[in-house]
């Protein structure tokens, strides 16, 4: 197996990221929204002091591709005047917030979120991956979204409070919503959780006052490309814009775009029709993970997405293809994973990136024609 690094922590604006084509910077949008405005900026900000390319990312994040760092800190006071990154390091640190996209103003993830970043003064010293999820529409859209605690609708109809790794909840008092994740989040530090990194890794019994019995309510379905009630959803291929696609999302019927981690983009008061978008449902591109691969990263060893591209209509499950043994674009089993090692491909069913594989050593054209795509 090819050596790979393990980072112990994300990028965000303060701290970006080497990669092979320059700094990564991540940019999160509040309650996960941009105007139009704030996407036009961003969008040119990007160009500017980058590649111009901008990753969707699994934490409803945005992620500027090739920064060069002279550019860097001009950049970064670029998307503090369009309200994109917090100008106190910290702050921006600890606002590690994902929220069902589908929120409306007023209603419990909206509040409740709200609430959250108002008190993000009160937070605890946090591992840099650690991050919380407010889900509190009628179903739970987020469920298979990274995240340590947990705001959801409960079985019972109920909001509950409830820990990554653990199947159920405690049920939680209207308006102590926030103040729970807070209590959480120093439990956590005060337990020996940072030693750890992550709630779902950390063996502890939880307190009694979060340690409920109320199992999740049935998990909703998550927004897919077609029209929705608050505009158009738009898939992203592999989750990457490019300038061309990105003025296309910013037309001028857009109010504001949101950000999925599903790798749609719901664009709120439009109609999107643009070929580098998937706006099919049935798109198998949906279904496909693919991290960015060599060159771009310098631990992958082959061209994943041209690779991708070319299997997933032969794939009829969920198909990921790593350039390493990391598995960055995709942490969850799919049915086929093809990992790159050493200018190789090794392929596994049911796995994860890495995992011991069925066949070692494949040529990319031997492997196509596994799948029957002569």
């Amino acid at each position: 197996m090819s050596a790979f690094v393990v980072r112990g922590w994300c990028p965000d604006a303060w701290r970006p990221m080497a990669a092979g084509d320059g700094l990564l910077v991540r940019v999160k949008p509040r309650l996960g929204r941009l105007t139009r405005a704030q996407l036009l900026g961003l969008s040119d900000a990007a160009t500017a002091y980058g590649n111009g390319l901008i990753d969707v990312t699994s934490r409803a994040n945005l992620q500027l591709r090739g920064v060069s760092g002279s550019g860097w800190r001009v950049l970064v006071e670029r998307l503090i005047a369009l309200d994109l990154v917090d100008a106190d390091p910290v702050r921006e640190k600890r606002r590690t917030l994902l929220v069902a996209p589908d929120w409306q103003v007023g209603d419990d993830t909206h509040r409740i979120a709200t609430d959250l970043l108002n008190m993000l003064e009160a937070l605890p010293d946090l591992p840099g991956k650690l991050g919380f999820v407010i889900d509190a529409g009628a179903a739970p859209l987020l469920g298979d979204a990274p995240g340590d605690f947990r705001i959801e609708r409960g079985s019972t109809g109920s909001l509950i409070l409830r820990a990554e790794g653990r199947a159920c909840g405690a049920a939680l008092v209207r308006g102590e919503e926030a103040a729970s994740l807070v209590r959480l989040a120093h439990w956590f530090v005060e337990s020996g959780g940072t030693a750890v990194g992550r709630m779902g890794r950390h063996g502890a019994a939880l307190p009694a006052w979060a340690a409920g019995e109320i199992k999740p309510a049935a998990a909703g379905t998550p927004i897919m490309p077609g029209p929705h009630l608050l505009g158009t959803a738009v898939g992203v291929p592999f989750g990457q814009i490019d300038p061309q696609a990105m003025a296309a999302l910013a037309a001028d019927t857009l109010v504001a775009l949101r950000i999925t981690p599903w790798r749609v983009l719901l664009a709120e008061g439009a109609t999107m029709a643009d070929p580098r978008l998937i706006t099919d449902a049935a798109d198998p591109l949906l279904r496909t993970d693919a991290c960015v691969g060599a060159p771009a990263c310098p631990q992958a060893s082959i061209d994943t997405r041209t690779l991708a591209r070319t299997l997933a209509p032969f794939v009829s499950g969920r198909l990921h293809v790593s350039g390493c043994a990391k598995g960055c674009a995709r942490a969850g089993r799919a049915e086929v994973v093809v990992t790159g090692r050493d200018g190789m491909l090794d392929l596994a069913f049911d796995a994860r990136a890495g995992a011991p594989a069925a066949q070692r050593d494949l040529h990319p054209s031997a492997l196509l024609s596994l799948f029957g795509t002569d």
